[in-house]
């Protein structure tokens, strides 16, 4: 098993967090015995926190909580009574709708950055995850070691040593790197009088650690919260013991041990030789099958692209069409035929003011258009390096298929860091990456992405809707945002205009932001300090 770190509490510690967390030792546990709005709060600090969960806990939410009452509670202990009654109603009213009823609050600790995509692959779950904004991955954990994952069947190989000294020597650049392009900054952006040191220092080093991250391999872990139904940890559980990465394996089951002490009847069917093993053991006969027979049926071609790019590779040319056959439908007592035959008699005026009627005025980004923007599809190819693909990713509503990490597609290296001539050291650690990543692939075909540093490339593709669309590209616009995927959120929507030619459903992203930044967090972290002003108020 990988060494995961264990956490030391005090035995005071220790008696507070058994009321609260199903695990004290190891990287997955469970939150039960909390108001919703608790955990809610605790997922939303995890995400910028350094701390654990547990520790989080400790030192910023049980001072602010009236726990003595729940002194005689132990969440170490399964619930056999509560085990006892979901059986009853199972068998009574059915499992699937039942156990779209219950949900966990699940803390999953340590895993790395291959893991946690396939942790935030589900559709219906909510996720929240460590950022590699906020947090700098200069700082080792306690037990000395630096925070990246050790596959047991790696170090136990010939390139044992060599995993351990190339990991060590990426974040040691990272760690060399970052003070030096954090002064650079601060000269070549002086801080103003209307911001605060607290502020002027969040927002330059928030620019430090998105230019840095880069150089991060994908074995970096990562603190993510996980909220969902028992039938979604059900499909999530069975994917994962399918996946060829022993990581994912192992978490599978440290997740499953956590979830039955909370929601046990749940989760009964994953070892049922006939319902969860089945499943499992058909995707994993599937892949495998899949990719023996495309082996005898494709041969790789040339992979290699000069730059990141987005590309529009399907659409509707008739979609805005579609969308106000929709509009029509839903707003009369029309059939879906006649509708359309009503949208092919109006012309080109009345089209446009049907449309805009329909789209309104829209006040902020949240104000979007109904569910007739969901009748006409995108389909993106896109090459980015997998720090942006990381941010894309979670938008879930969405149909996101992804290849495996490799340096094939060559990399990206930031503008400042090529303005605060730390570009030789930058790309040296990315060279060596993927010297390694070619060795290790030889042997460990799947576990070399964990050599992958995130500045590389990754193909990948994005399929939604008009609504879906207007939301990725508004949000992801925005000048707070990540420059790497600000720019994949321009050419989406330019693409929508230009290519696809829907001008109507490009309007309607009103809220896209096209605005040059220097400091991409300073005007939230100022929004935070005013909030924060308000608050104390």
């Amino acid at each position: 098993m990988h060494p995961y770190v264990v956490e030391e509490f005090t035995d005071a510690e220790r008696a507070v967090l058994r009321r609260y967390f199903t695990n004290l030792e190891g990287p997955v546990f469970a939150l039960v015995n909390l108001p919703e709005v608790v955990k809610g709060a605790l997922f939303a600090r995890y995400s910028r926190s350094s701390k654990s969960l547990r520790r989080l806990f400790l030192d910023e939410f049980v001072g602010d909580l009236d726990v003595t009452g729940d002194q005689g509670v132990d969440a170490t202990v399964g619930l056999d009574r509560a085990d006892d009654l979901y059986q009853r109603i199972f068998y009574e009213y059915g499992d699937d709708s039942v156990a779209q009823l219950g949900g966990v609050h699940l803390a999953c600790e340590q895993a790395s950055n291959i893991l946690t995509k396939v942790l935030e692959r589900g559709r219906i779950m909510s996720y929240l995850e460590q950022s590699t904004r906020y947090l700098g991955y200069d700082r080792r954990l306690d037990n000395g070691l630096f925070r990246y994952y050790r596959d047991h069947a790696v170090l136990e190989s010939r390139y044992g040593a060599r995993y351990v000294g190339e990991m060590d020597r990426m974040f040691d650049t990272y760690a060399q790197l970052l003070p030096r392009l954090t002064e650079f900054l601060a000269k070549k952006y002086p801080k103003t009088p209307e911001d605060t040191d607290f502020v002027y220092r969040q927002a330059i080093r928030a620019k430090a650690l998105d230019a840095v991250r880069g150089l991060l391999p994908a074995s970096a872990l990562s603190n993510l919260g996980i909220y969902a139904s028992g039938q979604a940890y059900e499909a999530l559980l069975l994917r994962m013991r399918a996946h060829p990465l022993h990581e994912v394996r192992e978490y599978s089951q440290l997740m499953l041990e956590e979830l039955r002490k909370v929601i046990p009847s749940f989760l009964k069917r994953i070892d049922v030789p006939e319902r969860g093993l089945a499943w499992t053991q058909y995707l994993a006969e599937t892949r495998g099958a899949t990719r023996q027979v495309l082996g005898s049926l494709v041969e790789d071609l040339e992979t290699i692209e000069p730059r990141e790019s987005v590309r529009l590779v399907a659409f509707d040319p008739e979609g805005e069409t579609r969308v106000l056959e929709a509009i029509v439908f839903a707003n009369s007592s029309l059939s879906d035929a006649d509708a359309s035959s009503a949208v092919a008699r109006m012309t080109a005026p009345e089209r446009e003011r049907l449309m805009g009627a329909y789209v309104g005025e829209r006040r902020n980004r949240r104000h979007r258009p109904g569910r007739a923007f969901e009748r006409t599809d995108y389909r993106f190819e896109l090459v980015t390096d997998y720090g942006a693909f990381r941010d894309l990713q979670r938008h879930r509503l969405l149909t996101v298929e992804w290849q495996s990490l490799t340096v094939d597609l060559g990399y990206d290296v930031p503008d400042v860091i090529v303005e605060a001539g730390l570009s030789p050291a930058y790309e040296d650690s990315l060279a060596r990456s993927a010297e390694f990543y070619y060795d290790l692939r030889e042997e460990f075909p799947d576990a070399a992405q964990y050599a992958v540093a995130l500045a590389f490339r990754i193909r990948y593709s994005m399929q939604m809707n008009a609504r879906e669309a207007l939301h990725l590209i508004e949000l992801r616009s925005g000048p707070q945002g990540h420059p790497s995927y600000r720019r994949v959120a321009h050419e989406m929507v330019r693409q929508i205009r230009e290519v696809a030619g829907h001008g109507a459903i490009a309007d309607a992203m009103s809220y896209v932001d096209f605005s040059d930044t220097d400091l991409e967090r300073l005007e939230a972290e100022r929004a935070a300090e005013r909030n924060r002003a308000k608050r104390d108020y």
